[in-house]
């Protein structure tokens, strides 16, 4: 695999004229977030879940105001973002079906799960369906190894998944 590099010196941040990073927003976490950590840098990734949680991702934009707020460098906010899958840095689908590949969850069977939502929503994993309904992420691992194959949908987590259970949640949020 060979790494890609970006433009990033250069790249252009597409913004809104409102800010993500609302006065409720940073008035909730410096009261109930910011007290928990020792230092500002720590309560990082409790904020981006926030951000995410509200927006359904994590737009860059935010990004640099999430930095501002903490009084760190915008590039760790990235570098954070960007490392972990559970943050979305693009707008996905209303329902996110994650499925667990870790080597448990391999030795149980995921490939043939995966390769099902594949066939079935027609589309790969990290992308999302023309009509905007699902993404299909594969993720490292959710630590419920002793209830292989496992998968998060939208952040809800389904132990002993099988290609019958897969399909009655996706029946079940088609409907």
């Amino acid at each position: 695999m060979a790494w890609t590099v970006q433009p990033s010196a250069t790249m252009q941040i597409p913004r809104r004229s409102e800010p993500y990073v609302t006065a409720e927003m940073q008035a909730r976490w410096t009261e109930i977030i910011l007290p928990r950590y020792e230092t500002r840098l720590g309560s990082l990734m409790p904020i981006l879940h926030d951000v995410q949680h509200a927006y359904g991702w994590i737009p860059a934009q935010a990004m640099e105001e999430i930095a501002a707020f903490l009084e760190i460098n915008a590039s760790q906010v990235f570098d954070c973002t960007s490392f972990y899958e559970e943050y979305h840095t693009h707008p996905v689908g209303e329902h996110v079906i994650a499925i667990c590949q870790s080597i448990a969850c391999e030795a149980c069977g995921h490939q043939a799960i995966i390769d099902h939502v594949r066939g079935r929503l027609d589309i790969e994993p990290h992308e999302t369906t023309s009509d905007g309904k699902f993404t299909l992420m594969a993720l490292e691992c959710l630590g419920a190894c002793d209830t292989a194959p496992c998968a998060l949908v939208n952040d809800d987590r389904h132990d002993n998944l099988t290609i019958d259970a897969i399909d009655r949640i996706i029946d079940g949020l088609s409907s």
